[in-house]
């Protein structure tokens, strides 16, 4: 099977100078502003930079073809990625939550003015990048495109706490919004570091329900059992199977095609790239048996 480019690389490109840029306009802004909202925003920043700078290198490497080392190519390298970024942020964001815990105690003046035009600035910014990719079909672009989203959300916010506070000399506002957009930030990036931990885990595919595969295949003619069904996941979209299917005796060599290609059909329907079925008919010892010494069993 040959791979070929993906056309999200530009886009992932787009996203990635963007944010690099506005990246450093926030680190100034927030220390012009005297906002530890916008620097926790800017610590968020500064991991999405790190996630959609390798999410633009390895779209390339992962679309690299299969090769004698690695024979189902390099399509996991996005999930590694994923857990380097996810890790950076949680750093990133502990001392941020620390800092603003301590300035619930003692609240320090912003200004205001500064940070309402620094937010208007940051959703055009990061609004402008999630329409750039809102319409990307790889895993790369989706989550990047949440990443975004997430930015956009969190300025929306910065947006608000800095009108208040231009009318009402709040101070407290600051830490609280930096606090919040923390715990929001961490719930997306724990829950998308659980997903990366079931495709290490080799865990079954999301979505894919192996029992309820095994029932529509013994609905097909002359099918007896699915048994010794393995599957997993390469990055979250492309999937792997190997499963043994059992065959009444006396079925035909052109039964058993057909209810593989039925299988295949299945399975490609999917989003299985790799499948693997391995037949045997009633009475025959099953491969992933050790049978008895001497015996020769035929496979189809």
């Amino acid at each position: 099977m040959h791979d070929h480019p993906h056309p999200a690389g530009k886009n992932l490109r787009f996203a990635f100078f963007v944010n690099f840029v506005f990246t450093f306009i926030e680190i100034a802004g927030g220390i012009w502003t005297g906002s530890v909202a916008i620097l926790s925003d800017a610590v968020h920043d500064a991991g999405d930079c790190i996630s959609l700078g390798l999410a633009w290198y390895l779209q390339g490497v992962s679309d690299r073809e299969a090769n004698e080392r690695f024979t189902y190519g390099y399509r996991r390298l996005s999930a590694l990625g994923a857990f380097i970024t996810g890790c950076v942020l949680i750093v990133g964001l502990g001392f941020v939550a620390y800092e603003s815990i301590h300035r619930l105690f003692e609240p320090k003046e912003v200004r205001a003015g500064g940070m309402v035009a620094l937010a208007v600035v940051g959703v055009l910014a990061n609004g402008a990048a999630a329409w750039r990719l809102r319409s990307g079909t790889s895993l790369n672009e989706q989550v990047a495109t949440w990443h975004l989203l997430e930015d956009t959300l969190g300025w929306v916010a910065v947006l608000i706490g800095g009108t208040i506070m231009a009318f009402w000399d709040v101070p407290i506002i600051d830490p609280l919004l930096s606090i919040g957009i923390s715990i929001f930030v961490l719930y997306n990036v724990v829950r998308n570091l659980k997903k990366v931990g079931m495709v290490f885990l080799q865990a079954s595919p999301a979505g894919f329900d192996v029992e309820a595969f095994r029932k529509e295949a013994l609905e097909l003619p002359k099918v007896v059992e699915l048994h010794d069904t393995y599957t997993w996941t390469l990055d979250g979209e492309r999937h792997v199977i190997a499963t043994h299917l059992l065959m009444r005796s006396g079925t035909t060599r052109e039964e058993i095609c057909a209810a593989k290609g039925e299988l295949y059909r299945l399975l490609r329907n999917r989003e299985f790239e790799h499948i693997t079925i391995e037949t045997e008919l009633e009475g025959e010892h099953c491969n992933s048996e050790f049978p008895p010494a001497g015996h020769q069993c035929d496979h189809h």
